[in-house]
């Protein structure tokens, strides 16, 4: 069961990426180390609402 999800970056709050997840093989939260255009650097990011 594949469901949308938002990413927002730990620094700035913004909410920059959208991408999919299994919910069988990763019940819990996503966190990426990924690009934020506002904050220009790899940041954590974690999945929102």
């Amino acid at each position: 069961m594949r469901v949308k999800v938002t990413m927002a970056c730990t620094e700035c709050k913004q909410r920059n990426y959208n991408t999919m997840k299994n919910k069988k093989n990763n019940p819990d939260r996503l966190e990426m180390n990924k690009y934020c255009r506002f904050c220009k650097k790899h940041t954590l990011h974690k999945e929102t609402k």
